[in-house]
């Protein structure tokens, strides 16, 4: 234990600080002012943690991170052993520690009676040490098996899955439709929530000790899938859940109203020094983002930066709780409360209990409005428009935020004998093999939409399924099964 005492000397959170909102409206940088850490403060949080004999935390991260070990090492300033710890089970803790929602704080034996521990940051703060000092080198393998392996998709899941199947042995090849590496992460995350050198540094890793990445080859298409299946001795289909859930209500089909994840493609592509041809863009326009979460969120951050006149964000629920209700959401729980993000914090409204009844257009069929009512909940729990309560909001533009349906599947249909859940997934057993013989799935494309260390857990599983196919055992960690995702989905 860091010190027996930390968590009753050290009672609150202490984060790194944001730049300031007028100065970060101005670019795409990361919010957090990373030169403004302290390390006084980090060593402070680590002590807070208590070792606990049952971590919790261990169960609230789906990758079982070590988190009391890490914790401890830092506090005693062994860095070096902290990130040996920290890289025992998570390929890409850059990631986590930047876009994920932490599961693990929600879960802290300290936060029962006091705010948790800043895992997540201390998590973040050793792979940036790690970096910033060199630390972080290929690992090669001491040996090649022989054996294939395509993986299709080049999101968390797929990266995890290539790094642990490449270190096994097997040469494996990534392939990615778009010309940079990264999937949704790259183009669905905005640089001001992670910048994209923390996926290209990792690729250099990657490729430093043997991964090999086609970019710009969409399987299906311009390789079909039955011809990749025939090229190697394995297949991970880790496309991820990309197909969006429409909104069909009268005036959908009008100018102005586009899914979110076009737009903040669009917006990362040139954020990147792309040029886009007719990019959609919030300048001087009314925004609405249908959507509460974080990809509603994204889409708030991106509007406001490329100087939309007005956002409004519209959530169809009620405003969640501020404080874990012990009765409906009890620890360990990973609670839904409302959550104020880094773009909450720089503008924009907020609606809950908004329901979108119809959009409304000019002559030209260029929307200009939307119409609202509010939410009405049922005694059975189905939501409707309460009548009598319609009202007009102005818009310019309309982003669709309401999460993914599935993986897209015009394709994939040519691997005879693939076959889908009834959620639209494509079906698994438990050990991530689909019924087509040697090709596997791993993250949202089988589990649905979901979290980024979720990804990355499942695409560690996975690699372990399929070294234990062809090689008939595995060394390599599993820290999932696929009947524990559709449990825990």
């Amino acid at each position: 234990m860091a010190d027996p005492r930390g968590f009753l000397n050290h009672r609150e959170r202490e984060l790194p600080p944001s730049r300031p909102v007028p100065v970060r409206l101005l670019d795409w940088k990361y919010v957090k002012d990373e030169l403004a850490r302290d390390p006084e403060a980090l060593t402070r949080q680590a002590s807070r943690c208590m070792d606990c004999g049952v971590p919790f935390c261990h169960n609230g991260c789906p990758l079982g991170n070590l988190i009391p070990e890490w914790n401890d090492l830092v506090y005693r300033g062994q860095w070096d052993d902290a990130l040996d710890r920290l890289h025992a089970t998570n390929n890409f803790p850059e990631f986590t520690g930047r876009i994920c929602p932490a599961p693990c704080e929600s879960s802290c034996v300290l936060g029962i009676n006091q705010p948790a521990v800043t895992i997540k940051n201390i998590e973040v703060s050793i792979i940036d040490e790690a970096f910033k000092r060199g630390a972080v080198r290929p690992l090669e393998p001491s040996r090649q098996t022989g054996r294939t392996v395509a993986v299709v998709g080049s999101g968390p899941s797929g990266l995890a899955a290539a790094q642990q199947l490449t270190r096994a042995g097997h040469t494996v090849a990534v392939y990615e439709r778009d010309v940079r590496i990264g999937g949704l992460m790259r183009n669905g995350v905005p640089d001001f929530k992670m910048e994209k050198i923390h996926i290209d540094r990792r690729v250099e890793q990657m490729e430093a000790e043997g991964t090999r990445f086609r970019t710009g080859v969409e399987i299906g298409k311009d390789i079909k899938w039955d011809d990749l299946r025939a090229r190697f001795d394995a297949v991970l289909i880790a496309t991820g859940s990309t197909v969006p859930r429409d909104l069909p209500v009268p005036g959908r089909r009008y100018r102005g109203i586009h899914y979110a994840m076009p737009y903040l493609t669009q917006g990362n592509k040139v954020a990147a020094g792309d040029t886009v041809e007719r990019q959609i863009t919030a300048k001087d326009k009314h925004v609405i983002i249908i959507g509460g979460g974080d990809t509603g969120s994204d889409c708030l951050g991106t509007a406001l930066r490329q100087g939309a006149k007005s956002v409004t964000t519209l959530a169809i629920g009620v405003k969640p709780p501020e404080q874990r209700d012990a009765r409906s959401q009890p620890w360990p729980t990973h609670p839904m409360l409302f959550d104020i993000s880094s773009s909450h914090e720089e503008g924009g409204e907020r609606k809950f209990l908004a329901s979108t009844i119809e959009f409304l257009a000019d002559e030209d069929e260029q929307v200009t409005a939307v119409c609202l009512a509010q939410t009405q909940i049922m005694p059975d729990g189905s939501r409707g428009p309460a009548p009598g309560t319609e009202e007009e909001i102005p818009a310019d533009l309309v982003l669709i935020s309401m999460g993914f349906t599935g993986p897209e599947r015009d394709t994939l249909g040519q691997l005879e004998h693939i076959g889908f859940t009834p959620r639209g997934t494509v079906a698994r057993n438990d050990s991530f093999a689909t019924a087509v013989d040697g090709v596997f799935v791993a993250g949202d494309a089988g589990r649905g939409q979901s979290l980024v260390v979720w990804a990355i857990a499942e695409g560690r599983a996975a690699a372990a399924a399929i070294d234990t196919y062809l090689t008939g055992s595995t060394e390599l960690p599993a820290p999932v099964t696929a009947r524990t995702v559709s449990l825990r989905a």
